[in-house]
C-alpha cells in the first residue's frame, strides 16, 4: 500500500497480517535497555542500610547523616535514590531531540558510557556527596529509554507494536530482580567470603564489588550496541534525507512536514499531552512503590517495618521481578489483543490500590505478632501478586505515547518529552515519598501512615486521568 502525508502514522493491526517482530534488533535493543535496571536497581537492597548501619562500616561512619537515628533512614535513602531521575530529567529531552538528527546509535554509546563511570564512581564513594556526584553523572548522561522506545517504534508497525513494548516491563523487571540480587549479595565481600577478599581494599569500599558487577555489564552492551545494533532513524540507515515512510496523524501538527514537529507545538496537542501525564503520575506511583518496598522491610520492627536483612530483601525483589516477568510475557500481549489497550490500562492501574493497602496491614501484623510470621509472608505475596497485575499498564502507555506522535520524525522527541515528563515523577517520588514515610514514622502521623494516604490519593488521579486516554481504533488506516 502507498504511503503518504494522509496515512496515518501507526496504521491498524486489524487492517493488514500481523508482521512478525524483527527478532535480532528488537533482542539487542532489549539486551541493551536491560543495562538501565541493572544500573539504578542494584542500589536498593542496600542504601537503606547505608545509612542504618552507619557504625559497621567504615563508608558510613564518614557519612554520618542520620546520627544513629532510624527514622531519618528514608531522608538520605530518598536523596540518592532520586538523584538519577532528576538529573535525567534536565538531559532526556535533549539527548531524544538529538537523536532525532544525529541517529539513535551515538546517543545510546553516550548513555552506556556515562553509567559504567558513574556506577565505578557509587563504588569507589566514601563520602555522602561523592554518592549524590556519581548518581548525578549517571542520570545526566543517560538519556537511553526514550531513545531506544524510539528504535522499538521504528523497528515495528501497529501489527506487532505492542507485543514488541510488552516486552519492554519484562526486561526492566528481570534487570530488577538481577540487580537487587547482587547489590544485596556482594555488599561487605570481606565479611562474605573471607578467604577470597579479606584486603583492606574490600573493608575500605564494601559497596565496590556490586558497584563493579553493574559497570561490568553496562560495558559489555557498550561494546554489543558499538558492533551488532543497527541504526534505525530512517535518515541515518538509509545515508540520505529523510523521506516519510509513514505520513502522520491526521489532524496532528507535522501532517505537512517529514521533519521533527517543534517541542512548543507537541506542548500546545491535547492528544500528546494526556498519554504524557498519565505516563508521568504512573511512573511517579510505580517508583514510590519500589523506594518504599525495600525501606519498608529494611525498617526495624519497633518503628513499624518488618526489619528485614538486605539479602532476604534482595531475595523478595527478585522473586517479584522474575514472577512479574512471566506473568507479563504471559498475560500482557494477549490481554491488549482481547480487550484492547484503554480498558487494560484502566483495569491494570487498580491493581495498585490492594498493593499499597497491603504496607499498613503488614505494619500492624507485625505490631501484634512482633516477627515476621507466616501471615507476613501471606501479604507479601499478595503484595506482589496485585502489583505484577498492576505492572501492565506499561506496556500499554508504551503504545499510547507512540501513537500519538504526530510523525515518524518526531518519536524521538515524543519518547523525550514522556521520558522527561515520567523522569521528573521518578526523581520526586524517592526522595518525597521515602522522607514522608519517615516523617510518618517520626511524628506518627495517620498512625505512621500518611505515606499510603497520599499514594492512594495519587492513584485516584491517575484512575480519572485513564479515562481521558483515546480508544485506539484498529479499523483506522
Amino acid at each position: 500500500m502507498d504511503t503518504d502525508e494522509s496515512t496515518p502514522l501507526l496504521e491498524n493491526s486489524e487492517a493488514k497480517t500481523k508482521t512478525p517482530l524483527p527478532k535480532v534488533q528488537l533482542g539487542l535493543t532489549l539486551f541493551v535497555l536491560f543495562s538501565q535496571p541493572m544500573s539504578s536497581q542494584y542500589i536498593f537492597p542496600f542504601i537503606n542500610q547505608v545509612s542504618e548501619k552507619r557504625a559497621k562500616s567504615t563508608l558510613i561512619r564518614e557519612l554520618g547523616v542520620t546520627g544513629g537515628d532510624d527514622r531519618k533512614i528514608g531522608y538520605y535513602a530518598g536523596v540518592i535514590e532520586s538523584l538519577f531521575f532528576a538529573t535525567q530529567a534536565l538531559t532526556v529531552l535533549w539527548w531524544s531531540r538529538l537523536s532525532d538528527y544525529v541517529g539513535r546509535k551515538p546517543v545510546i554509546l553516550v548513555g552506556l558510557a556515562g553509567l559504567s563511570i558513574s556506577n565505578l564512581c557509587f563504588g569507589l564513594s566514601r563520602e555522602f556527596w561523592a554518592l549524590v556526584g556519581s548518581r548525578c553523572i549517571a542520570g545526566a548522561l543517560n538519556g537511553n529509554v526514550g531513545v531506544m522506545k524510539s528504535i522499538i517504534g521504528e523497528i515495528t508497525d501497529t501489527t506487532n507494536m505492542a507485543q514488541a513494548f510488552a516486552l519492554i516491563p519484562i526486561v526492566f523487571f528481570v534487570g530488577a530482580s538481577i540487580a537487587p540480587l547482587f547489590g544485596g549479595g556482594l555488599v561487605k565481600p570481606h565479611d562474605r567470603w573471607p578467604e577470597l577478599l579479606s584486603g583492606s581494599f574490600w573493608v575500605q569500599y564494601p559497596y565496590f564489588l556490586p558497584s563493579l558487577i553493574s559497570a561490568s555489564f553496562t560495558a559489555f552492551s557498550f561494546l554489543v550496541t558499538a558492533l551488532f545494533l543497527k541504526e534505525s532513524l530512517p535518515s541515518k540507515r538509509h545515508g540520505k534525507e529523510l523521506q516519510p515512510e509513514r505520513g502522520s496523524q491526521a489532524g496532528a501538527p507535522g501532517d505537512e512536514d517529514a521533519s521533527p514537529v517543534p517541542i512548543r507545538t507537541l506542548l500546545k496537542t491535547y492528544s500528546v499531552l494526556i498519554p504524557m501525564a498519565n505516563y508521568g503520575i504512573l511512573g511517579l506511583i510505580e517508583i514510590g512503590c519500589f523506594a518504599l518496598a525495600p525501606l519498608f522491610y529494611a525498617t526495624p520492627i519497633e518503628v513499624g517495618g518488618l526489619g528485614l536483612p538486605p539479602f532476604t530483601i534482595g531475595v523478595i525483589m527478585m522473586a517479584f521481578s522474575v514472577g512479574n516477568g512471566l506473568f507479563q510475557a504471559l498475560f500482557t500481549a494477549r490481554a491488549i489483543e482481547r480487550f484492547g489497550e484503554r480498558r487494560v490500562f484502566r483495569l491494570a492501574v487498580l491493581g495498585f490500590f490492594p498493593m499499597i493497602a497491603t504496607f499498613p496491614i503488614m505494619s500492624w501484623v507485625i505490631g501484634v505478632q512482633k516477627e515476621v510470621g507466616m501471615a507476613i509472608w501471606v501479604l507479601i505475596f499478595a503484595q506482589m501478586l496485585s502489583w505484577a497485575a498492576a505492572e501492565m499498564a506499561y506496556a500499554v502507555i508504551f503504545v499510547f505515547v507512540t501513537r500519538a506522535s504526530p510523525n515518524k520524525y518526531s518519536l524521538g522527541t515524543m519518547n523525550g518529552l514522556s521520558q522527561t515528563t515520567t523522569s521528573i515523577a521518578r526523581a520526586m517520588g524517592p526522595v518525597t515519598l521515602t522522607s514522608l514515610f519517615a516523617f510518618s514514622k517520626e511524628y506518627n502521623l495517620l498512625g505512621g501512615n500518611l505515606v499510603y494516604v497520599v499514594l492512594l490519593i495519587l492513584l485516584s488521579l491517575l484512575v480519572v486521568l485513564s479515562r481521558r486516554l483515546p480508544e485506539l481504533k484498529r479499523d483506522q488506516r
